[in-house]
């Protein structure tokens, strides 16, 4: 990974499908000290805990009897996708307090894509660097010293 230099005073994303993590940079661009924020979280079960009824059927034809099963909803994903769009709309609220000028973005590479599609052009505007990794599990030492290597 590319080492990120994180202005003092930026926000930083660290999220997942189910958890967003927001720190702000007291330290400098070579030294970053990560301070929390803000936590969002969602309580996302696994797709079989959350979907009981079977996949629907399909019929070819009015006149034939084939038939054929239909994609069974993926609810786990679905929610992953909503809670994406919730932190995104956390970010705009943010920026549009103006709590930030500088945006970093942690996360793994499905929950950046749909970040990126609900990201309001406030925010994408403040943007200064995306990582797609998922770090919301590590320690805060290990997240300033993963964004911080190679310098």
């Amino acid at each position: 990974m590319a080492a990120i230099r994180i202005p003092y005073d930026a926000l930083v994303l660290v999220g997942d499908g189910a958890k967003a993590i927001f720190y702000r940079n007291k330290g400098d661009a070579q030294h970053p000290n990560l301070i929390v924020e803000d936590v969002l979280g969602d309580d996302n079960p696994p797709a079989r805990e959350q979907g009981t009824d079977q996949p629907g059927r399909g019929f070819a034809a009015a006149a034939s009897a084939r038939r054929s099963a239909m994609e069974e909803t993926d609810w786990h994903q679905l929610a992953e996708d909503r809670f994406a769009r919730d932190i995104a709309e956390a970010l705009y609220r943010k920026a549009h307090a103006g709590r930030y000028d500088k945006l970093v973005v942690v996360a793994p590479p499905k929950v950046l894509g749909e970040l990126r599609k609900s990201f309001h052009k406030e925010v994408a505007e403040r943007l200064i660097a995306e990582v797609d990794k998922t770090l919301t599990g590590h320690d805060v030492g290990e997240i300033e010293r993963l964004l911080a290597a190679a310098n």
